[in-house]
Order: structure tokens, then C-alpha cells, then sequence
């Protein structure tokens, strides 16, 4: 008999473990406390470590209109100078799978479709709206804010950064320390860049299915920049800005576009067009967040933001999400029995915990400045005393370069050696 599963949230990380158990024969309900189903935000970028999960999943990047990113240009943000580039072309030849940058509404628009589809493998998923979880049982009962009661044999809380269900699994967490950094992003159709001359050169400079970093070496000792993409097939950049923290109210789309202007006032003329041309700009402040060691108690196992919260840095937010729940995927695979979940879950966590403990970690850094946080990042080093990343090269292999599911065959192959007589 397929386990019943209850998945509490239908973000991203929520979807990709609620298609991963629904594909591995299980009974999957979402409950999701909004009353739509539609994802909110602008793009991201599908790290080569969380294609490698949609993949699996059969998710189409076509349908998402995703676009294959090649390069990464570092751009001087005064003179629109390049001044570095990585070649990001050959992702799938040196990590196994490609670099895609996707907006999060066709990303989850695609993860909602392999869930609900009748035509896909497994059973359906079940997805109830305006259904929002008060709290929650260990036992594997959910409590939702109308009263109402609902049991299954695993719960996943995917209920993002403000978890009502982390609580119920572990009070380790303690507050965010603030960075003093912000970042704000906004999206602009492309036609409004090519109707420019100026902006269009703008965009050529950048190049097409490249990534820009707009560098601030105007002021080397405050951390300032800003990073452009395009998504939706082209129609569409995608512009986000990391920045020295400003009192503003982040959701006042004038205010942010005036304290950017501000902000990155030494820009090239074209990059302040670029910001004035914004019309649903968004600002937020960053915080860092101390890795969880206990990601489960009996039948709750929390993922994504839920359970690891980490800066946008390095664009392993998402894709950690992903990988959690292609875990949960395949370590349910074949497992028929209620009784085996708060093993599999413990399996879940070895898998897990000190891979994104060390991405948490490193994404409180720039690339480049790993050395910062080598003793942070030693502690979770797997196994311990192996070496951790210390430079750019080897950070980027470190996040692009993980196979999730190679790693759940080492955690259960491991185990199972374990447990063998002498």
C-alpha cells in the first residue's frame, strides 16, 4: 500500500517533494493556505546540481521557457567595461546536467503541472487551497486554522521562512542576524531595452544568454552590485542588486526606484535608465541563518526554507529546495510500511544536513571570499576532517558538481553495511 503523504506548502520546495513521492507511488496532498495557486517573485537561476533533480522529475524547461545560460560576464558598473568572464557553456559536459535561468511562475507553473496531471506517473496529487495549517502532531496530524484534522503517515513542512511547523520539529533555531546588506530585484520587458538604442547596445554588451555582474569599483570596501539575466525566452531581464541596508519601505515600488537611484548613482547612465525604466521594484533586507542540526522528529521532516534559509548569493536557494525533495523521492522508493518513516527520515537528514549546512554557510560569501568562512564550513566537512572548499573554483564545484541521488545510494549502501553481522 502507497504511504499517505501530507506536504504542507506548494512553493518550490513543496512541489518538487509532492511530484518525487507521487512518482514514487505514493498518496500525495498538498495543503496550501493561499487561495492561489500562482508563484509571485521574478527569476532564478537552476543551478546545474538542481537540474540534475528536474531532470529526474521530467520537468520540461521548454514549457518553462527557460533560457541556457553560457556566460558570466563581470562588468565594471561605471564603464560597462567586461573585466572577467567565466564560461559557463559546459556545465552539463563538467557537472552533469546544464545552467538555466527560469522566471518562478513558469517554474511553478511546470512543477504544479507533473504534480496534477492525470497523465503522469502515479497518482495525482491533491491540492487544497485557502488551507492553512495552525499547527501540527508528530504523529503525523495536522492541524489546520479552521479547526479541521488531518492524519497522514509523513509530513513535509514546506512552509517557507516563516515555518509554523519547525517549532513542532525542533527549537534550535534561534533569530536571524542581519547582514546589513538588502537586495531589491524587478523584471522589465525586453522590448523596453531594444526601443532604446542605448539600452539596446546595453543589452549587447552583456551579451544574450549571458549573465551580467555590474560591479561597483567605484567603492571597493561596501558590497554593491547588481546581476542581470533574461528569462521567458528572451522577452523578459531579470535585475537583482545587493546593497548596503537603507530604512525604506521594500514594497513602495517609487521608494525603492528613488533609493536605488541613489544607490547605484555612480552606474553608467544606462544602468540608471535601466532602474528608472522599473515599474515593480522590490526591496528586502538579508539575514543569515545558523545551519539546523535536527531536520525531523517521528513523522515531520522540514525542507527548503523551512529548514534552511540562506542569501542569494550563490543561487542555491531554490535548487536546495530541489534537492531536498528529490531525496524524499527516492529514498521512499519502495517503501510500503508506516512504521519505516522515522528511519527513512533519519537517512533524509545524513543525506542532507552537512551538505546544506556547508551551501548555507558558503552563501554567506561572495565567490571568491571562501576563505572567510573555511573554519564555519569545516565543521559540517563529510565526512569530517575532508577537505571543504577554500576558492572559487572548488565552490563551484562543490554546488554544481552534487548528485543528490548518488548521495542517497552512499547514505542507505552505508547503512546497510552497518547493520550487516560481523
Amino acid at each position: 500500500m502507497p504511504l499517505k503523504v501530507i506536504v504542507v506548502g506548494a512553493g518550490i520546495g513543496g512541489l518538487s517533494a509532492a511530484v518525487a513521492l507521487r512518482q514514487a507511488g505514493h498518496e500525495v496532498e498538498i495543503f496550501e493556505k493561499s487561495a492561489f495557486t500562482a508563484e509571485i517573485g521574478a527569476a532564478l537561476m537552476v543551478c546545474p546540481n538542481g537540474t540534475r533533480v528536474l531532470n529526474k522529475l521530467g520537468f520540461s524547461f521548454s514549457n518553462a521557457r527557460a533560457i541556457i545560460l553560457k556566460r558570466i560576464n563581470v562588468m565594471d558598473g561605471q564603464t560597462l567595461d567586461n573585466t572577467a568572464a567565466v564560461d559557463v557553456s559546459r556545465a552539463e559536459e563538467t557537472f552533469g546536467a546544464k545552467l538555466w535561468a527560469v522566471h518562478r511562475v513558469d517554474l511553478h507553473k511546470e512543477l504544479l503541472r507533473l504534480a496534477i496531471d492525470e497523465g503522469g506517473v502515479g497518482q495525482p496529487v491533491k491540492l487544497r487551497l485557502s488551507s492553512e495549517v495552525a499547527t501540527a502532531e508528530t504523529d503525523g496530524t495536522i492541524v489546520l486554522k479552521d479547526g479541521s484534522v488531518h492524519t497522514a503517515d509523513l509530513i513535509v513542512a514546506a512552509d517557507g521562512l516563516k515555518s509554523v511547523l519547525q517549532s513542532v520539529v525542533t527549537k534550535e533555531a534561534g533569530p536571524p542576524t542581519a547582514t546589513g546588506l538588502s537586495a531589491f530585484r524587478f523584471l522589465l520587458d525586453t522590448k523596453v531595452l531594444k526601443a532604446d538604442p542605448k539600452l539596446a547596445a546595453t543589452l549587447g554588451r552583456k551579451g544574450s544568454s549571458d549573465v551580467g555582474s555590474l560591479q561597483d569599483t567605484h567603492d571597493p570596501t561596501k558590497v554593491r552590485y547588481i546581476i542581470w539575466y533574461e528569462c521567458r525566452d528572451g522577452e523578459t531581464q531579470n535585475f537583482v542588486g545587493i546593497h548596503p541596508t537603507r530604512d525604506i519601505n521594500g514594497d513602495n515600488q517609487e521608494e525603492v526606484k528613488a533609493a536605488m537611484l541613489d544607490e547605484f548613482k555612480h552606474f553608467a547612465p544606462e544602468v540608471l535608465e535601466i532602474i528608472h525604466q522599473s515599474t515593480a521594484a522590490k526591496c528586502w533586507p538579508l539575514f543569515v541563518h545558523a545551519p539546523l542540526s535536527h531536520w525531523y522528529k517521528d513523522r515531520i521532516v522540514l525542507i527548503g526554507d523551512s529548514a534552511h534559509p540562506m542569501l542569494p548569493f550563490n543561487a542555491q536557494g531554490a535548487v536546495s529546495a530541489m534537492e531536498d525533495g528529490g531525496a524524499l523521492g527516492y529514498l521512499f522508493q519502495n517503501i510500503d510500511n508506516p512504521r519505516s518513516v522515522p528511519e527513512r527520515l533519519e537517512l533524509f537528514q545524513r543525506v542532507r544536513a552537512d551538505r546544506v549546512a556547508r551551501v548555507q554557510i558558503l552563501s554567506n560569501v561572495k565567490l571568491g571570499r571562501e576563505k572567510e568562512v573555511e573554519e564555519q564550513v569545516r565543521r559540517y566537512a563529510d565526512p569530517r576532517g575532508s577537505s571543504v572548499p577554500t576558492n572559487m573554483v572548488e565552490h563551484v564545484a562543490h554546488d554544481y558538481g552534487y548528485d543528490v541521488f548518488q548521495k542517497c545510494d552512499e547514505v542507505v549502501a552505508a547503512t546497510l553495511f552497518s547493520s550487516m553481522p560481523a
